[in-house]
């Protein structure tokens, strides 16, 4: 049986098509990020909420890969640095017409403003 990379779990499914948290509270993301140890879908550190980041606090799970359409990379929240990753469990990115910032009717018209630098 192969080891898996620490911090990476192929088989780990997306826990969603969105941010959990700011699904569950009525909010918004800018942009979505994955962490490649457990599945779990945040926002990214732009959003107003940082979900993504608060995550790896709460579990010390090290790694995300971008769940935006087109975006492969990972990321490595100790080493604050890009890492290699693998192939992950389907699916690779948020739906196609799942717009960002998102989700759809939450967005207020002056998310710009909002965004976290």
């Amino acid at each position: 049986m192969a080891m898996k990379a620490r911090g990476i779990d192929p088989a780990a499914k997306p826990s969603g098509t969105g941010c959990e948290e700011c699904l569950a509270a009525g909010t918004w993301w800018f942009h979505l990020r994955r962490c490649a140890e457990c599945g779990h879908i945040g926002c990214c550190d732009s959003s107003p909420h940082q979900h993504a980041t608060k995550h790896f606090h709460a579990t010390g799970h090290p790694i995300i890969r971008s769940f935006e359409p087109g975006e492969t990379w990972f990321w490595n929240f100790e080493t604050e640095s890009q890492v290699r990753g693998e192939t992950l469990a389907p699916p690779e990115s948020h739906p196609l017409d799942q717009p960002a910032p998102g989700p759809a009717g939450r967005v207020p018209a002056n998310w710009q403003s909002l965004l976290n630098e």
